[in-house]
């Protein structure tokens, strides 16, 4: 099979034969606006080729570094926000060890790689700190900008962590910046102190960058194959270049998710049934939310792992409000099986279980869960992946970022900016006190007291 495929047989009671064809047109227009940059935010479709064009000299680098990181630290601190943490993260939770962070040093065979600048709690901050303890450590800190508000405050206590440890020379030496090739504070901050420093494109939007730097050091620090990643990506790229409707999976994807969506199913689960995948699906929040949530429209994405949640989530999905539709991502080889023992009381009622592998039980899951919520009313569509290695996620890493680039242009905006994740900053700044909003925070702290 290929390492992506895409089955769309569940949707037969919600789609009719013809929609999808009748789409065709409006695909064409929409990968011509991709392709050919026609589309609003043209300036941003350099993760289209990433796979292939994409600067061999800095990959070098980011290996040297990852194997520097590897020899001298026990820790890695990956400092980032929204695009520049959540690659990253999820790729590392979704190819080690289920428990890599609670593995031993020589069963990782590699630095535990740990996230800091994602939240504001200090709670957080002050764990992470007593987790590294005496450890070695170095700092992989992301930022286009350097100004962003998490990651700085974040930075700024690491690094004092770091020179306190190390003195400043040698800190300069475990400090890896990623960020703007020639510009903004970090850049400025790196370059005077010498830091090793690796490139944000400015093509690339966050939410795109996983397979540029931002993603690839951490993910190579962590022991993983960023060549096969690399490779899955391509193999994607080759695939998903004809528009034909009957030959491109992801176009169909893309497709399907808008004749859904303008039926009323307006909220999006995506669903996994292997714990590893529960940041992939963090990942992909971003992916679709911020690059298709804007004038007032839009699928709401939100998740689900089952068959956990079929205890919380699952009453409501099969018979809650019918604007949900769900994508599966089924893992179809597991890296590991289990089969289920004998014993010699049936009091737990398992006997006709005995001798059966964990994963055929779990396959049998999400074909009963597909089955009652399609009876349900629920339109499910699947994403099958053969196995989780670094290929396979690259290519499926490609899979969702063209096909969430043609759904966005499908509904008529602009799939790569942002807009309205300004608008919480202002107020922020506005209440903290940052020079040159005042205004703001006086505005917002009378309209408060006002509601009071």
């Amino acid at each position: 099979m290929a390492h992506v495929s895409f089955d769309s047989s569940a949707l037969k009671q919600f789609v009719h034969d013809n929609e999808l064809g009748e789409m065709q047109a409006m695909v064409n227009a929409a990968d011509q606006q991709l392709r050919q940059g026609t589309g609003a935010g043209a300036d941003f479709r350099d993760w289209l080729h990433l796979p292939t064009d994409y600067d061999k000299e800095e990959f070098a680098r980011i290996k040297a570094a990852a194997k520097k990181i590897q020899s001298d630290s026990e820790v890695l601190v990956v400092i980032g926000i929204g695009g520049s943490y959540l690659g990253a993260r999820m790729a590392i939770d979704f190819l080690h060890n289920s428990f890599y962070q609670a593995q031993a040093p020589a069963a990782r065979k590699a630095p535990l790689v740990v996230f800091a600048g994602n939240s504001l709690s200090s709670s957080y901050v002050h764990d992470l700190i007593e987790l590294i303890g005496d450890k070695d450590f170095s700092i992989n800190v992301i930022s286009k900008s350097g100004t962003t508000t998490e990651p700085s405050i974040a930075f700024r206590i690491f690094k004092e962590l770091l020179v306190n440890k190390y003195g400043e020379e040698e800190a300069n030496h475990r400090i890896y910046a990623t960020t703007d090739r020639q510009r903004g504070a970090l850049k400025t901050e790196a370059d005077a102190a010498g830091w090793e420093t690796f490139v944000i494109p400015d093509g690339v939007g966050g939410r795109y960058s996983v397979l540029t730097a931002v993603g690839l050091l951490p993910i190579a620090a962590s022991g993983a194959d960023i060549d096969q990643l690399m490779a899955g990506a391509k193999a994607a790229e080759d695939t998903y270049v004809d528009p034909d409707l009957t030959k491109n999976e992801a176009y169909q994807y893309a497709a399907y998710r808008n004749i859904l969506y303008r039926k009323g199913f307006t909220t999006e689960l995506l669903e996994n049934y292997e714990p590893n995948m529960t940041m992939f699906a963090e990942w992909w929040k971003q992916l679709a939310g911020e690059s298709e949530g804007k004038d007032q429209k839009g699928i709401y994405p939100s998740s689900a792992n089952f068959t956990t949640d079929l205890h919380s989530l699952g009453q409501y999905i099969q018979e809650g409000l019918r604007n949900l539709m769900e994508t599966v991502v089924k893992l179809d080889t597991p890296n590991h099986d289990q089969v289920i023992p004998a014993a010699e009381s049936n009091l737990d009622g398992l006997a006709y279980l005995e001798g059966k592998n964990m994963d055929w039980v779990n396959t049998k899951a999400y074909e009963a869960v597909v089955a009652a919520h399609v009876a349900g009313g629920v339109p499910v569509m699947t994403v099958h992946i053969d196995k989780e290695d670094a290929f396979t996620l690259g290519y499926l890493i490609y899979f969702f970022e063209v096909a969430i680039a043609i759904s966005g242009y499908l509904n008529g905006i602009n799939p790569f900016n942002q807009p309205g994740v300004e608008a919480y900053k202002t107020n922020m700044f506005g209440l903290l006190g940052k020079p040159g909003y005042e205004e703001v925070g006086a505005k917002l702290r009378q309209e408060m007291a006002d509601n009071q």
